[in-house]
């Protein structure tokens, strides 16, 4: 795939056509969409919907079948390991160690971002005293709460301060305070400039972000703010919005 999409150090994710096949199965169906630095964008979808391809192809973790798209700058096609070093990620299942201590976690992977041992050792000392866990330091990571994990687990994906963070349904699992805890480090990592990529089931989350792009069967149906969605679509709640999409669906797995 060539990289004929201008570069601009605005837009964090450039996306045009993008397309996955898996055979005769269109998985990803010819998206376009662009993503501004320092923005939130929501990317929902139910299962089946095509959101964890795009997002795999996205991180570099997949070749698209078609069309182009840049993340952070590099092509997700030919410069697949430049963008996996631009980037953070964090899943549902935290991404951590249950078996290491707090510390070796995150050192193990400030060392895989390719951090040095001495800057590695200021940032997890100044981390501790960030989230306050000066005292969880030499626990290990499968004792800690739920809530505690998941703060955890996003410090740990923006350790080297990466330009994008995908979050991969994050919150997924946890108690509605400790996700409006957990959306106050996202707003936090905006305000330092990294842009946040996320994928959620909750719709009142979508309210939290800058625009959302809405995927039913492969292609995205809706991208706006969730004011301008609401008011298109007539809807009171953003859940109502995602409702009056996902009707349209056929498929029954992604």
């Amino acid at each position: 795939m060539n990289n004929t999409i201008q570069h601009n150090p605005n837009k964090v994710i450039i996306a045009e056509n993008l397309t996955k096949r898996f055979g005769r199965f269109t998985a990803v169906d010819n998206i376009s969409f662009e993503v501004e630095k320092g923005e939130i964008f929501g990317f929902l979808g139910a299962n089946g919907a095509g959101k964890t391809t795009a997002m795999r192809m996205l991180c570099g973790l997949s070749i698209p079948t078609g069309g182009k798209g840049l993340v952070a700058g590099y092509d997700i096609g030919s410069q697949t390991e430049l963008v996996k070093k631009s980037i953070g990620y964090m899943s549902q299942k935290f991404s951590l160690y249950d078996d290491l201590k707090v510390w070796e976690n995150i050192e193990l992977f400030g060392g895989i971002y390719g951090l040095k041992d001495k800057e590695i050792k200021t940032k997890t000392d100044d981390l501790m005293k960030v989230l306050n866990f000066e005292e969880e330091r030499d626990k290990l990571v499968g004792s800690l709460p739920l809530g505690f994990k998941q703060k955890l687990a996003f410090s740990v994906s923006i350790f080297h301060n990466p330009k994008l963070v995908f979050l991969d349904e994050p919150t997924g699992g946890v108690d509605p305070i400790t996700r409006r805890q957990f959306w106050e480090l996202i707003y936090d990592a905006t305000s330092r400039g990294i842009t946040v990529f996320v994928t959620t089931h909750y719709m009142d989350e979508a309210e939290y972000c800058n625009r959302v792009s809405i995927m039913v069967d492969g292609k995205i149906e809706a991208l706006d703010s969730p004011k301008n969605l609401k008011s298109q679509f007539n809807a009171k709640s953003m859940d109502e919005v995602f409702q009056q999409l996902a009707r349209k669906s056929t498929r029954k797995a992604d």
